[in-house]
């Protein structure tokens, strides 16, 4: 009876720690409409890009600096009195930076739930130097030549994405020319993306069947089994 007691104690108080640090690691995040919200109610906001410097280079939010949580003099650049707005590619890094920000002071932060993926994918404008990559009109014209169409959305510096490439060459494999499959990066295709208005994180896949969208999925988790499913249903 005592050590079922104990056991029951030690599982409360492990689930509460647990849960306790996941309401840390994720207090901060915030939605698109919000993080653009607070954004415009700053007259110079402090809106910092915790990506790598190349991918900073290739594109970012307008108005951004890019830091990262390793270089030591990010807290002179910044005022911890005001609130600070950071993003990376996904959750990964912003949510780290941001942490170190609450340990050091800051009181008020946020975190772009779903990153520069989800402002993009939600039709949020970026400084960009992509220079070519698919049109909206190309797409389209994808989608009218092509009964079945799955779209791969990413970027090339996201490690998620980088897992459903093996699972696109599997499908090309099983279904060879019935199954038309496009990937877009924001490197190279940030309008369009931004033109779909559907993406909330990378990776995102999209299903069409004769134009019309017949699947929607974020993540990797479990992708060759839904999409089988999917593309079964949808053949």
């Amino acid at each position: 009876m005592i050590k079922t007691l104990k056991f029951i104690v030690l599982s409360l108080v492990l689930t509460t720690t647990l849960a306790q640090k996941s309401d840390t690691e994720t207090k901060n995040l915030v939605s698109v409409a919000i993080f653009a919200s607070k954004i415009q109610q700053q007259a110079k906001p402090q809106i910092i890009d915790a990506r790598s410097a190349e991918e900073f280079t290739q594109n970012h939010i307008n108005g951004a600096i890019n830091l990262i949580p390793q270089d030591a003099s990010f807290i002179e650049k910044l005022n911890p009195s005001q609130p600070v707005f950071v993003y990376s590619i996904a959750n990964g890094r912003s949510v780290v930076f941001a942490k170190d920000l609450a340990s050091k002071g800051f009181k008020e932060v946020y975190v772009l739930d779903g990153g520069i993926g989800a402002w993009v994918g939600q039709g949020k404008t970026v400084f960009t130097t992509a220079k070519k990559g698919l049109t909206l009109n190309d797409f389209n014209n994808i989608l009218a030549s092509n009964k079945l169409v799955l779209v791969d959305v990413g970027s090339r510096y996201c490690g998620s994405c980088k897992k459903v490439k093996p699972v696109l060459e599997t499908l090309r494999k099983e279904h060879g020319d019935a199954l038309k499959i496009v990937e877009i990066e924001l490197e190279e295709s940030p309008q369009l993306i931004a033109s779909l208005k559907k993406v909330t994180s990378f990776p995102y896949l999209i299903l069409y069947k004769q134009g019309k969208v017949t699947f929607e999925k974020s993540g990797i988790a479990e992708l060759k089994g839904v999409l089988d499913t999917a593309l079964a249903q949808a053949l």
